[in-house]
C-alpha cells in the first residue's frame, strides 16, 4: 500500500510523542475522543502513522499563543505518514491532510510543514510541467544562457496601447521574456483580450523582422472559464506563455489549466509571505513547490538574491534548487520547473545567482535593473547579458566590465547590491 509522508517542525506544551499522536489522529480517522466506529482494524487501515520523532530544544514560553500552559514547551521534528487509500492521488485532498486543521490545534504552540514525500502514484495521476526548461527555451529561442526578462511597470494604469508601446521598447532592446504584473488583471481599464491584441501585434511584427520572438506571459488569473478563454485568445494571437497567481486559482484551478492550455504556465506565488515569513507557523517552499510542480507549473517564482523583501539569500537559493530537484524515481518524469528570479534584481546579482542554480537554466527578471540603466533599456538588457556571460565564463564582473561599458555603468549604479 502506498503511503504519503510529511515532516514538520513542531512545538508543544505536551511531549512530542503525545502531540504527534494528536496530530496523527486529528488528520486521519480520529477526533478528540475515541468513537465506537474507530476500531483497531480501522485505525490500522486508515490511520496516520508516526514514522519518526527528533527531539529538539525546550522553551519556557510558547512561540505562538497557546491555550494549554506548561512549564516547558517542547520543540523538534516529527514525520507522519498516511495510507494513500484514504485520499487517492489527489493534490487537493493531500493538502487538506498535511496542512489542514492542525495549525490551530490547542496542543500546538508552533508548527511548520517542512517537506512532503509523494509516492509515485502521483507521477501517473498528474502530467506535471508540460514545457519546463526545454520547452520554454524552445519557444523563447534562447539556448545556453539564462533567460533575461522583465515586468510591465507601472504595474497597473496603462492602457492596452500604452502596454504595447512599452513592450515595443523592450522587444527592440532584445529582451527574452516580459510578464504582466500580477496586479494587472482583466479589468475594464486594460481588458485582457485588447491587451493581448495590442501587444502581440508588436511582438509578431518584430519577430517577422528580426527572427526573434519575445515570450510574453499574459496574466489570465480569473474564474475558470475566463482563464480558459484568455489562454485560448493568447494562443490564437501567436502568444507563447500565460501567467496565473497560484494562491488565487488553487491547485484544482492549476491542474485544470494544465489540461487545457497549450502554452507554458508562468506561475506567480504572490501571497507566499503568509506561509513563509514566520519561523513558527506555515510551510517551507520545499514542500509548497512540490504541489504546484505536480499540478503543472512550468515556471515558479523563487524571489531573488539581495531582494527587496525579507527573505534571506539562503532561503532563495534553497527554493531555486528545489524546483529542479527530482520528485520521483529515476525512471519517472523529472517534473522540473524553471526557477524565476525577481524583486530588485540587477547585473550585480547575476554571478551569485548562476552559482546558486549551478547552471544557466533560470529566468532572471529585472525591472529597474533594466529600465533604470543610465543609457536606457537596451543598455540595461545588454548589461544583464554581459553579467551572465561573465558568470558562465568564470570571470569576475569587474574584469568583464573593463571591456563592456553597459555592465560597467550598471555596476556603478547598483553598487549597493554587491
Amino acid at each position: 500500500m502506498s503511503r504519503l509522508e510529511a515532516r514538520y517542525e513542531v512545538e508543544s506544551p505536551l511531549p512530542l510523542e503525545r502531540v504527534a499522536q494528536v496530530i496523527a489522529g486529528e488528520q486521519s480517522c480520529g477526533t478528540f475522543l475515541r468513537l465506537p466506529g474507530e476500531t483497531d482494524d480501522l485505525r490500522e487501515r486508515a490511520g496516520a502513522r508516526i514514522e519518526h520523532i527528533e527531539e529538539g530544544e525546550t522553551r519556557s514560553q510558547p512561540s505562538l499563543p497557546c491555550r494549554i500552559s506548561a512549564d516547558l514547551y517542547h520543540r523538534g521534528e516529527i514525520t507522519l505518514s498516511w495510507p494513500l487509500d484514504t485520499m487517492g492521488p489527489s493534490l487537493t485532498n493531500v493538502l487538506a491532510t498535511v496542512a489542514g486543521n492542525l495549525f490551530e490545534l490547542a496542543e500546538v504552540s508552533a508548527l511548520r510543514l517542512l517537506d512532503v514525500t509523494f509516492p509515485e502514484d502521483f507521477a501517473s495521476a498528474y502530467a506535471g510541467p508540460t514545457f519546463g526548461v526545454s520547452g520554454t527555451r524552445r519557444l523563447a529561442g534562447v539556448e545556453g544562457r539564462p533567460l533575461i526578462g522583465t515586468i510591465i511597470k507601472p504595474s497597473v494604469g496603462l492602457s492596452p496601447e500604452d502596454t504595447a508601446a512599452l513592450v515595443a521598447d523592450l522587444v527592440d532592446a532584445g529582451i527574452d521574456f516580459i510578464k504582466d504584473d500580477e496586479l494587472q488583471g482583466n479589468g475594464p481599464a486594460c481588458p485582457l483580450e485588447a491587451r493581448v491584441d495590442a501587444v502581440m501585434r508588436v511582438v509578431n511584427d518584430r519577430a517577422q523582422r528580426t527572427g526573434k520572438k519575445a515570450m510574453v506571459a499574459f496574466n489570465i488569473t480569473g474564474e475558470m472559464d475566463e482563464m480558459k478563454r484568455g489562454a485560448d485568445h493568447v494562443l490564437k494571437r501567436g502568444g507563447t506563455c500565460v501567467m496565473a497567481s497560484l494562491h488565487s486559482i488553487g491547485l484544482a484551478g492549476l491542474s485544470e489549466l494544465c489540461r487545457h492550455v497549450e502554452l507554458p504556465l508562468h506561475c506567480h506565488r504572490n501571497g507566499w509571505g503568509l506561509f513563509s515569513r514566520s519561523p513558527d507557523i506555515g510551510m517551507s517552499y520545499v514542500a509548497w513547490q512540490k504541489f504546484w510542480r505536480i499540478a503543472g507549473a512550468d515556471h515558479l517564482h523563487v524571489n531573488g538574491l539581495a531582494n527587496k523583501f525579507s527573505e534571506s539569500d539562503e532561503s532563495v537559493i534553497a527554493s531555486a534548487r528545489a524546483v529542479g530537484a527530482p520528485l520521483f524515481g529515476q525512471d519517472k518524469p523529472a517534473f522540473a520547473a524553471l526557477p524565476v528570479f525577481s524583486s530588485g534584481q540587477t547585473a550585480a546579482q547575476m554571478p551569485a545567482t548562476h552559482a546558486a542554480v549551478g547552471s544557466p537554466n533560470f529566468l532572471y527578471c529585472a525591472g529597474g535593473g533594466i529600465m533604470g540603466h543610465p543609457r536606457g533599456t537596451a543598455a540595461g538588457v545588454m548589461s544583464l547579458r554581459q553579467a551572465a556571460d561573465a558568470a558562465m565564463l568564470g570571470v569576475s564582473l569587474d574584469d568583464h566590465a573593463r571591456h563592456h561599458s553597459e555592465l560597467a555603468e550598471a555596476l556603478a549604479l547598483f553598487k549597493d547590491k554587491r
